[in-house]
């Protein structure tokens, strides 16, 4: 077993080089390989795929910060106050003294990022995100990787106000009720809302995962996806724990304490896989009016998805779970029946859980062209 492992992971290895050596770069590829199990797999890997995956031009440095930003920007003391109190987030056994150089560069660029963006507006949580880039890749990619990071897939949080963070974590809600009605009810009405889930969206799990390694997998996963992902992911979280909430007293306080307190030892690529199922199965255009439709579709990160997927060839991230799909449900057109009917009752629901378990199994292994269907998605997105 350990044998064949290590075979799989020397060919993924190879086809991740392949695609980094083609002319062009094969994105597509690389966005498969960052998806499927066991994600880039080093951070070596990482260091070359991440940039790609953002369409982040490694050659062309950001500039060097001001020697008096920190003196002249708002959010100094807040960003010096998180990264202090961010010691558990590097290697444990790691030097004091280079712990706190990595603590001083992270704080450089926080703040070299929100001066040359002034749109952007500091949150309690994005440290968490910015320090597992400086960790896998340095200072000086950090800032360009964040920086494109920041005006895309992370720009709903770095609003004047939360209301688009809001906005997407109303989208929990309804992939709950999607697949497993009897849980969404009891949450419902135990009135727990979405805010045990916040801490997980604004930093990509970074702040509430104990293991980097399980950190930099699900980066390697959201990097190479729609920003809608993370929610996705974690409402999978919380169908994987069905039967601890459906165990809890049935108030607020009960299943909030439950569902903030994360597990450590969850099976991340089961997870991984079925957040990708549930998302070609119910998309977000789908679960926009329930997820609050009143939002202004121009105000969100995912509305300028389409832009920023389409800068260059072949980044079209969400075609490789889609098209995946499609192949997977080919051959039995009455489970494609199953999964495309509207929604009707409970066993109907539970049949589709079972068949989103049972593909999400399967290795995340087709990608081809993705022409047709993300430009299609994003005019849907928000009627």
């Amino acid at each position: 077993m350990f044998q064949d492992f290590n075979n799989k992971k020397k060919k993924k290895v190879a086809e991740i080089y392949q695609a980094l050596n083609s002319d062009p770069i094969d994105v597509a590829a690389l966005r498969r390989m960052a998806i499927s199990e066991g994600g880039l797999l080093t951070d070596e890997i990482r260091r070359k795929v991440w940039p790609r995956l953002l369409n982040v031009n490694t050659s062309d440095p950001p500039p060097l910060l001001g020697k008096d930003l920190r003196q002249m920007s708002k959010d100094y003391q807040q960003v010096l106050l998180d990264v202090r109190r961010s010691l558990r987030r590097f290697p444990p056994g790691m030097p004091d003294e280079q712990r706190e150089g990595l603590q001083e560069e992270l704080i450089d660029i926080i703040l070299l990022v929100l001066e040359r963006n002034p749109q952007l507006h500091y949150y309690q949580g994005y440290h968490d995100i910015v320090v597992t880039f400086l960790l896998v890749v340095g200072e000086k990619l950090t800032t360009s990787l964040v920086e494109k990071l920041s005006t895309h897939h992370l720009r709903d949080f770095m609003e004047p106000t939360m209301d688009n963070t809001r906005h997407i974590l109303n989208y929990l809600m309804p992939i709950i009720d999607q697949v497993n009605p009897e849980l969404h009810d009891f949450m419902q009405s135990a009135e727990v809302g979405t805010i045990f889930a916040l801490s997980w969206l604004i930093t990509w799990f970074g702040h509430v995962l104990s293991d980097f390694r399980h950190v930099v997998r699900l980066y390697d996963f959201f990097l190479a996806c729609h920003p809608l992902m993370p929610i996705y992911f974690a409402a999978v979280i919380v169908l994987y724990r069905e039967q601890e909430v459906l165990d809890c007293d049935c108030d607020m306080a009960s299943v909030h304490h439950l569902l903030s307190q994360i597990p450590q030892d969850l099976p991340y690529e089961t997870l991984i896989s079925r957040a990708g199922d549930l998302f070609v199965q119910f998309p977000p255009s789908e679960l926009a009016r329930e997820a609050a439709a009143q939002q202004e579709a121009t105000r969100t990160a995912a509305s300028t998805f389409k832009d920023f997927e389409l800068v260059s060839a072949q980044q079209r991230p969400d075609m490789v779970l889609r098209q995946r799909f499609r192949e997977l449900l080919r051959p039995e057109e009455r489970t494609k029946d199953v999964l495309t009917k509207p929604r009707t009752n409970r066993f109907v629901k539970l049949a589709v859980m079972g068949l989103t378990v049972a593909l999400g199994a399967a290795a995340l292994a087709v990608v081809k062209s993705a022409l047709e269907w993300a430009p299609k998605f994003q005019l849907q997105l928000f009627p």
